[in-house]
């Protein structure tokens, strides 16, 4: 391949990656969905978007570090304290029942769709039984189901990865040393191994990234490079022990850094997620280009009949054997059983071992990779076009009635928290100062943990079942730099109160963001009328408005709260309710 191919090549994967990602967003369907169709396409028209032929040699270590920075940004995604109860149960079972079910399933039927050798049934088992959270992450954000079934269903996806990725290193080998039916215990003994040169990877890597980012204190773009370092010298570190335990000490680093107190992790990532996304689009652009039509047409229909199987029988039996008595509704359960994408993970381990077998002369491993990609593109649009409907139809999905969490504890703050609990909100508080906070319970309303913000501006967190923030501090800097933190930490809008017009503070004045009920209710102008003695009032939208009554939301009859901002007027309706703020009462009458 001539050095301008080599350029034309890289040019063009780097191109679809990112045209193919921009165009799912506009879509609004998972980058997958566009992903694997336009890299077959393009592998399918010309050979030099495929690395696999310009980097041949390397082509499966470039995919495995690759796939190591991948499940280090999710493991940064995952928080221990969410990982409890039930939620832990089920996970766990999840995964090795998963495992389990899913591979035997697959052996079994593999050889008769497809008429190859056991070996390869094994081989191909092992791919499949991974899922991932770059698949599951888009879908449930699109679908949004209820808290703990997000929760289990993302750990779920993050932690089998890992596991896939060393069972099918170990089959790889298995097959090259002569089949899988010899040496069982020493390759049960070499899981254990794997498993343990990848902790121990981990637990350097944690180290290292514990010295860059605590005691160098890094910038965020410092920072996010000495990430990157750590997590591919580390992941190639130990590959080039055993392979594949790479995969292990990425999501064990990311893990410790989203959970060891004291790391000093930037509150937006925004290079980081970045690559990942581009890492993301260059892998499953590259690895879909080495599909080809010819490869794909003789297993075509058996393939289908292998994504029905795995949709409507193993994925169900394996949720009902590993979600019994864990407190879950029927429905919950049901969608736990509907949603099993497959993924990158799977896609790079069946690229990087399928070539090498097929050289080995391996009949039937011609397949494994068509196959793979198949059952990818099948269970990904099966479960992209079906989520949704199914999750509402299974009544799993989060409510539209939205949760608004009120950032502040003086008195107005209280009352109006107060107001919206009366008009059918299920509010929740936060505030930083004891006596706000013993105010908040003294007025019978739900306090948020301490840390909460805190955890808000962690990398990838969620600030599970809240769908609207309202900063209404005294402090304005607070408000504006909060509203730009956590705004990717929420399903909802983030709205502050705005400051005064000759506010001189450092950020405030300075900072974008829609402002609460317009300038003529500014944060001090609002607390002033409250402290004279207004109050607010809750309404039918049906009844007339008072006189002189400035109205501040709108409680739509499915819940919905819609606040008055600056850019935009509400408009209530019929079977609306709404929250207003009355006049201060004249001297005369407060005397009285």
């Amino acid at each position: 391949m001539s050095e301008d191919d080599f350029l034309l090549g890289i040019g063009l994967v780097v191109a679809l990656a990112v045209g193919s990602q921009i165009l799912a967003s506009r879509l609004r369907v998972p980058a997958l969905i566009v992903l694997l169709p336009v890299g077959f396409a393009a592998g399918a028209l010309t050979d030099v978007v495929r690395l696999d032929k310009l980097v041949p040699a390397h082509f499966a270590a470039v995919v495995s570090l690759a796939v190591a920075v991948i499940l280090y940004d999710a493991g940064l995604g995952l928080d221990l304290r969410h990982l409890k109860g039930s939620t832990r149960s089920v996970v766990a079972r999840l995964i090795v029942l998963g495992v389990l079910i899913t591979w035997g399933a697959c052996v079994a039927l593999v050889p008769a769709l497809f008429d190859v050798p056991l070996v390869v049934a094994v081989m191909v088992g092992v791919i499949l039984v991974v899922s991932g959270p770059t698949v599951v992450g888009p879908l449930l954000d699109y679908v949004r189901p209820a808290d703990r079934v997000r929760r289990i269903l993302i750990w779920e996806g993050s932690l089998i990865d890992p596991v896939g990725g060393i069972l099918g290193a170990l089959v790889f080998h298995a097959i090259l040393v002569g089949g899988v039916g010899n040496g069982y215990g020493y390759r049960f003994g070499g899981f254990f191994t794997s498993m343990a040169i990848g902790l121990v990877g981990g637990a350097v890597g944690a180290a290292l990234l514990w010295f860059t980012l605590r005691t160098l204190r890094l910038g965020e773009t410092l920072g996010t490079l000495a990430q990157l370092a750590v997590v591919i010298a580390v992941s190639a570190g130990c590959d080039m022990v055993r392979d594949d335990t790479g995969l292990i000490a990425a999501i064990v680093a990311g893990l410790t850094v989203a959970n060891l107190p004291g790391f000093d992790m930037a509150a937006r990532r925004s290079f980081f997620e970045t690559l990942v996304q581009l890492i993301i689009g260059l892998l499953f652009i590259s690895i879909s280009a080495t599909v080809t039509p010819a490869s794909v047409a003789p297993v075509l229909l058996p393939s289908l009949g292998l994504v029905a199987a795995l949709v409507l029988v193993v994925r169900p039996l394996v949720a009902y054997v590993s979600t019994g008595r864990t407190g879950l509704t029927s429905g919950e359960r049901a969608f736990i059983g509907w949603m099993a994408p497959r993924g990158i993970v799977a896609a790079s381990t069946a690229a990087a071992f399928s070539a090498t077998l097929v050289d080995q002369g391996l009949d039937g491993a011609d397949k494994i990779l068509p196959i793979t990609f198949l059952v990818i593109v099948g269970t990904v649009v099966v479960y992209a076009l079906t989520a949704a409907p199914v999750a509402a139809r299974l009544g799993a999905v989060s409510p539209t009635r939205t949760r608004p969490l009120l950032v502040g504890g003086d008195s107005w703050v209280v009352d109006l928290g107060r107001s919206l609990r009366s008009a059918g909100l299920d509010v929740l508080m936060w505030a930083g100062l004891a006596q706000q906070r013993e105010r908040i319970g003294q007025a019978g309303l739900e306090l948020a943990p301490g840390e909460l913000l805190a955890t808000a501006t962690a990398p990838r967190a969620q600030l599970e079942g809240v769908t609207a923030v309202f900063l209404l501090t005294d402090d304005d800097d607070f408000n504006a730099l909060v509203s730009v933190m956590v705004q990717d930490s929420i399903e909802g809008p983030v709205y502050r109160i705005g400051p005064p017009q000759d506010s001189h503070g450092v950020v405030a004045p300075y900072t974008g963001g829609d402002i609460l009920f317009g300038r003529s209710l500014l944060r001090h102008s609002l607390a002033a009328r409250h402290a004279q003695g207004a109050r607010f009032l809750v309404q039918p939208a049906s009844e007339a408005l008072p006189a002189e009554h400035d109205m501040l939301f709108v409680v739509r009859a499915d819940g919905r709260l819609e606040p008055v901002t600056e850019r935009q007027n509400v408009t209530p309706r019929e079977g609306d309710t709404v929250v207003l703020l009355g006049p201060a009462p004249a001297a005369d009458q407060v005397l009285t």
